[in-house]
C-alpha cells in the first residue's frame, strides 16, 4: 500500500536505490568507528645486530642515567651503521603510564616534520620539475605579496634556508579558529628583516612552504606525505591526525594550559594545532623503527646510493643535506642543519653530518662518510615543556654512541665537554621560556 501523500515511507517501501544509498552510509559510518577504535597497525621492526648492541653499551649507559636523572620521562634511541641497527628503549611512557617505550612506541615529532615531510617533498616536487628554488614565493602563492618588507623578493629557497626576513613564529592559534584563516594570517605576515640578510629560524616560512606544496600538488599535505613518502618506505606507524584508537601506542606530551588536558596522540605545537592538526612546520608523528627506515634511506641518498624498493632517493638530496654557506655565519642547509659549536650532533659527527632536532624531544642526525644514523626520540614535555637542561642530552648521547663505534675520532671541536652528563643531574623542572616556537 502506498503510503499517503506526504507521509514517511517505510524502509519496505523505499525506492531500492535509496535503501541501497542509507545502506551504503551505514556502511561508511561503520567504517569510520572501527577505524578511529582500532589500534595502529602491527610494527614491523627492522632486524638488530647483538655484535652493534655490545658495542654500544657505554651509549646505552650513558641515556639510561641521563632519563633515570629526570631528562625526560623515557626514550627510544635508534642507531645504525654500515647496515646494522640497534634500537633501546629506556624510562617509561609517562607519569601515568609506566609502560617502557620501545621502537613501535609513536612520539610527537614536533620540528622533524620539516625534514623527514616538509624537506623531503619540497625535494620531490623539485625534482619533479614543480618547484624551482630561486623562484619568488608570490608567483605561487599571490597573497604572500601582502605585508610590509620586500616580500616580492623571497624565493623558496628562502623558505628553506630561514633567511627569509619572516619573523620566527606567530600566535595563530590566537588570531583565528580556522586553518585557512591561519594560512591567510602566516602567509601575508609582514617581514621582520631584509630577505637574505640573516638566518632567523621561522616556522612561518614552513607554513608558507607547506601551502606552495599543497597547492602545487592539488592535495592535503598530510595526505602528500602519505601517499609519496610513507606508503613508498613502508612506514606504518607515521602520519598525521592519528586516530583515537592508537592513543596507548603514543607517548603522551604537556599538560597544555590553552587545551586544558594532557596531550596524548594530539599534535604538542599550537599552530599546528590550530591548522588542523596538519603542516610541514609540525604535526607528524613517528616510531624509532620508522624514524631509522627513513634516515637509512636519506642516507642513501646523501651518499648517492640507491636502496631496495621502488621510491629512490631524489638525485640531488646530497646537494640538499650540504651546509650552504649563505646567509653569513648560518650552518643550515636547505630544510636541513648541520653540526656547529655546542650541537645537539655532538662533537664528533663529521662536519658533513646533517640533522635537525623537535621541540618535543625529539632528534635525528646523519653522518655520511661514517654511515651512521643517530634517532633519539623523547617526550620530554612531558608533563610539562619547563625543562631548561633537556638540550644537553642530545649532544652529549650522540658523543656517546660515536665514542662507541669510532674510539680514536677526534672531535669536531671542543666546546662540549666530554662529560657533560653531570650538568644533567640535578636538573629542575623549572624555568623555560615562552611557547612552542622552536625546533629545541
Amino acid at each position: 500500500m502506498r503510503p499517503e501523500r506526504g507521509g514517511s515511507a517505510s524502509a519496505a517501501t523505499l525506492p531500492r536505490r535509496k535503501r541501497r544509498g542509507r545502506a551504503q552510509l551505514v556502511g561508511i559510518a561503520l567504517l569510520l568507528v572501527a577505524a578511529c577504535s582500532s589500534g595502529p597497525p602491527a610494527p614491523q621492526p627492522l632486524p638488530e645486530s647483538a655484535p652493534l648492541a655490545a658495542r654500544l653499551a657505554p651509549a646505552v649507559a650513558v641515556l639510561d642515567s641521563a632519563i633515570t636523572a629526570g631528562a625526560a620521562p623515557g626514550a627510544v634511541l635508534a642507531v645504525s651503521h654500515r647496515g646494522e641497527r640497534f634500537i633501546h628503549g629506556t624510562g617509561r611512557l609517562g607519569l601515568d603510564d609506566a609502560s617502557v617505550p620501545d621502537g613501535a612506541t609513536m612520539y610527537d615529532m614536533a620540528s622533524l616534520t620539516k625534514v623527514v615531510a616538509l624537506t623531503t617533498l619540497a625535494m620531490m616536487a623539485v625534482d619533479e620539475g614543480k618547484l624551482q628554488l630561486d623562484v619568488p614565493v608570490v608567483r605561487y602563492v599571490p597573497e604572500f605579496a601582502r605585508g610590509l618588507g620586500a616580500k616580492a623578493d623571497v624565493t623558496v629557497r628562502d623558505l628553506l634556508l630561514h633567511d627569509s626576513g619572516l619573523p620566527a613564529h606567530r600566535r595563530l592559534w590566537e588570531e583565528t579558529f580556522v586553518r585557512d584563516g591561519a594560512i591567510l594570517r602566516t602567509v601575508t605576515s609582514d617581514l621582520e628583516r631584509v630577505p637574505g640578510e640573516r638566518m632567523v629560524y621561522s616556522d612561518l616560512g614552513a607554513i608558507t612552504l607547506t601551502v606552495i606544496l599543497e597547492r602545487l600538488y592539488g592535495k592535503r599535505f598530510d595526505v602528500l606525505f602519505r601517499e609519496k613518502v610513507a606508503e613508498p618506505l613502508g612506514m606504518t606507524r607515521t602520519r598525521f591526525l592519528p586516530p583515537g584508537g592508537w592513543r596507548d601506542a603514543i607517548a603522551p606530551t604537556e599538560r597544555d594550559p590553552w587545551r586544558a588536558r594532557t596531550l596524548r596522540g594530539e599534535v604538542h605545537d599550537e599552530n599546528a594545532s590550530r591548522l588542523g592538526g596538519v603542516s610541514g612546520h609540525a604535526g607528524l608523528f613517528s616510531t624509532a623503527h620508522d624514524a631509522l627506515r627513513f634516515s637509512e634511506w636519506a642516507l642513501a641518498g646523501a651518499r648517492g646510493e640507491r636502496v631496495a624498493g621502488a621510491l629512490q632517493p631524489p638525485p640531488q638530496f646530497a646537494t640538499w643535506t650540504r651546509r650552504q654557506g649563505e646567509p653569513e655565519g648560518s650552518s643550515r642547509a636547505l630544510g636541513w642543519d648541520t653540526p656547529s659549536g655546542r650541537s645537539s650532533a655532538g662533537t664528533i659527527m663529521s662536519a658533513d653530518a646533517f640533522g635537525h632536532t623537535g621541540f618535543t624531544g625529539t632528534s635525528i642526525w646523519i653522518d655520511p662518510p661514517r654511515e651512521v644514523v643517530v634517532v633519539l626520540l623523547t617526550n620530554r614535555v612531558h608533563p610539562t615543556r619547563n625543562t631548561p637542561n633537556f638540550s644537553i642530552v642530545r649532544g652529549v648521547v650522540a658523543d656517546a654512541v660515536m665514542r662507541s663505534l669510532f674510539p680514536d675520532a677526534v672531535p669536531r671541536d671542543s666546546l662540549l665537554p666530554r662529560d657533560s652528563l653531570s650538568s644533567i643531574r640535578g636538573a629542575h623542572r623549572t624555568g623555560g621560556t615562552g611557547q612552542n616556537h622552536g625546533s629545541r
